[in-house]
């Protein structure tokens, strides 16, 4: 099981420094930050740009994997993003990892993009859009003619650190999208149920992830891809809640993930208050866990 850690980007960077050091302090093995202009209900309080914030964490850590959780077509276009992934693969020295996921089509989307799409507009525009950053990313110079994206002759160079690109995380939770992670994912994401924010206990809401894992088994085997070679990452705090109550509830729901085929477990650095409210000095009862791992390099 390997562990990892949400930090919202709400602080300026010299108290947000803090938190990325330490995460690959406590043994993390990758921290990521949502990449929103706005986000749900902190809409009104401070919000950083993702590039930057990741790009500051890479020059600040040695260790630790990064990542966009998760970056979408709504606010990106495969061009500049794919430049952008290229430029924090390389300052990161290989470690990062692109989080990639459709859109919920929330009030935070129509800012960028007024145009309201169906779900299956979406997930038409997503999978151009995942299909499109792949091949920027493998390739030195990029043709392609879609619905969505035209592209003639993009250069990319040097290219990805790690190869042959950089590693797709891809946020799925129906077939067609769990059939793109099969397909282009390293490790395929969910946070629970989708569409919902009232987190119920983890021992009420891992039935449903089984469930969840069981079918991205079967959109493996429905691409030739053996599961196994695809990571499974749960992202607790929204739809699957408890998990950082104390030491014992996140290591009895890592052991829980673990029996069900979950690969990866997330949480959200504690804060204050709503949302993802918590006591930090949890974390450093992690850390007594995860320390060992940090000493010695990557899981």
């Amino acid at each position: 099981m390997r562990h990892g850690v949400v930090i919202l980007p709400e602080h300026r960077w010299r108290d947000a420094r803090r938190r990325w050091t330490r995460a690959e302090e406590i043994g993390f093995d990758h921290a990521w930050t949502y990449d929103q202009l706005m986000w749900r209900w902190l809409r009104d309080e401070p919000w950083f740009g993702t590039v930057p914030t990741l790009t500051a964490a890479a020059t600040a850590t040695s260790r630790i994997e990064l990542g966009t959780m998760v970056a979408t077509p709504t606010y990106r276009h495969p061009v500049p993003f794919a430049k952008e992934v290229m430029a924090l693969d390389d300052i990161s020295d290989g470690r990062f990892v692109c989080g990639l996921g459709a859109g919920a089509g929330a009030v935070d989307d129509l800012v960028v993009d007024p145009v309201e799409r169906t779900p299956r507009q979406r997930a038409d525009r997503f999978a151009e859009f995942v299909e499109v950053t792949d091949l920027l990313l493998r390739q030195r110079k990029t043709s392609y003619s879609g619905e969505h994206y035209r592209l003639d002759e993009v250069s990319m160079n040097p290219g990805c650190v790690r190869r042959p690109r950089t590693p797709f995380a891809i946020a799925a939770t129906g077939p067609r999208g769990m059939r793109l992670a099969a397909r282009h994912a390293d490790t395929w994401i969910t946070a629970g149920a989708p569409g919902t924010f009232d987190a119920r206990p983890y021992e009420q809401a891992l039935p449903d992830i089984a469930r969840q894992v069981r079918a991205v088994d079967d959109a493996c085997a429905a691409e030739g891809r053996d599961p196994a070679s695809l990571r499974r990452l749960l992202l607790a705090g929204a739809a699957v809640g408890g998990v950082l109550d104390s030491v014992e509830s996140w290591r009895d729901t890592a052991g829980r993930c673990a029996e069900i085929g979950v690969t990866d477990l997330v949480v959200h650095w504690p804060r204050p208050g709503f949302p993802y409210a918590g006591d930090e000095r949890v974390l450093d009862d992690i850390a007594d866990d995860l320390a060992p791992v940090a000493a010695g390099g990557r899981r």
